[in-house]
């Protein structure tokens, strides 16, 4: 059984800080998409109601994206000790 679960436990090594990695430009690629896309709007909207209200919009999803940049980096940290000290970790020799 260890000579099929070695590799695996081994490319998981490798494997999850590129997940982490993928995981955290994503989350950051979308709150900026979202945030130009209501920026945007401003200028389709040249009217009196549309650019104040897509303004609001933008300052509130500024506002919410900060809690998620927040958010991320905890959840980044929290994880990238994990993913670090289980590839660390030594472990007891059983017979």
């Amino acid at each position: 059984m260890k000579f099929l679960l070695a590799p695996i436990e081994l490319l998981g090594t490798f494997i999850k800080p590129f997940s982490l990695m993928i995981r955290l430009y994503a989350n950051i690629t979308a709150g900026h998409i979202v945030l130009m896309s209501i920026i945007g709007m401003m200028f389709v909207f040249k009217n009196w109601i549309g650019s104040p209200l897509s303004f609001g919009l933008a300052f509130a999803l500024s506002l919410l994206e900060l809690l998620v940049a927040a958010l991320q980096a905890y959840i980044f940290t929290m994880l990238s000790a994990l993913y670090f000290g289980s590839a660390v970790e030594e472990h007891a020799e059983h017979h």
